[in-house]
């Protein structure tokens, strides 16, 4: 899949394409429908099918404090929409002076001259442009006069569908990992590069491939049994996702113990998925404290596993 990083970056080879824009926050079997439905369509014209997202997302820039956890970072997103046949993913630098740009522009600049434009699925509630002026209307009407075509998003839901970005959330915040893999088509998980970090897993006796989260809010913490696949190989062990405040942690953090495994991961692409939670994050008043009950926490991993 072709990836392209900023509209500076769009080319003469980039123009003529089926389009749809969103944030596509986890790839949940609502968007999957969306995807599916793009690629037939570009595959029915015979051209690129492609996705545009916004980074950061819109309401990260005008209101941080008050933004939804992500469900997966960028890294995550490329995955996933590579892996249902998207051929581009065109990643928008979604800052103030964009924001700002009359609706007009967008369309006529970016969807009709850059872009090329020639089938659009997108939203009825999709606003855009500066004072979000533009919407399913404008662009239904603009298609006309620049010879695209515009359909709505709602025409490939899932029957009685309630599934939503917003829905996956609200059953990760109550840890109903069951209904959150209904939602999503497959397990939730996390993906990212191991990097180095203070060692304090190791010097408890219980080694941990840590990723960073890079993201401002997780929608999951705690300890978890996980399925890792890195390597090419599918492991097992448990996972703390928080600050890990017994040791005074600042960043939110991914650390997996992988059981009966003791090899260099720094690095590598590991993907982590939940299993089950064992237990909410926890400070613990000493590191023998701590220590003790990542005992009890792999015990109670292993049974699970095992049974």
């Amino acid at each position: 899949m072709q990836l392209v990083r900023g509209i500076h970056n769009l080319r003469d080879k980039h123009h003529g394409c089926v389009l749809t824009i969103g944030n596509f926050d986890g790839v949940h079997l609502g968007h999957q429908r969306v995807i599916a439905a793009l690629v037939a369509k570009a595959n029915e014209l015979n051209m690129i099918s492609a996705v545009m997202v916004f980074e950061p997302q819109p309401q990260e820039l005008f209101n941080p404090q008050m933004a939804p956890a992500r469900l997966s970072r960028f890294r995550d997103k490329y995955s996933l929409l590579k892996k249902l046949g998207v051929q581009r993913l065109i990643c928008v630098n979604f800052n103030h002076d964009f924001a700002n740009q009359s609706a007009e522009n967008f369309i006529e600049k970016l969807l009709v001259e850059k872009l090329g434009v020639k089938h659009l699925i997108i939203g009825d509630d999709f606003c855009f442009g500066k004072n979000r002026r533009g919407n399913f209307d404008m662009l239904k009407n603009a298609g006309k006069r620049f010879n695209f075509n515009v359909t709505d998003t709602a025409s490939y839901k899932l029957a009685d569908c309630r599934i939503s970005s917003t829905e996956v959330r609200k059953a990760l915040q109550v840890d109903d990992l069951l209904e959150t893999k209904h939602m999503l088509g497959r397990t939730y998980s996390i993906l990212g590069r191991v990097v180095h970090g203070d060692k304090q897993g190791r010097n408890l006796g219980f080694p941990t491939a840590n990723v960073l989260l890079k993201r401002c809010v997780s929608p999951v913490s705690g300890v978890y049994v996980v399925q890792a696949t890195v390597l090419g190989k599918i492991l097992y062990g448990v996972a703390n996702i928080g600050s890990r405040p017994t040791v005074n942690g600042i960043r939110q953090q991914l650390e997996v113990h992988i059981f009966d495994f003791d090899k260099d991961l720094y690095g590598q692409q590991i993907e982590v998925a939940l299993l089950k939670k064992l237990r909410d994050e926890q400070r613990f008043s000493s590191l023998l404290e701590l220590t003790n009950q990542i005992d009890k926490d792999c015990k109670q991993a292993r049974e699970f596993l095992q049974a």
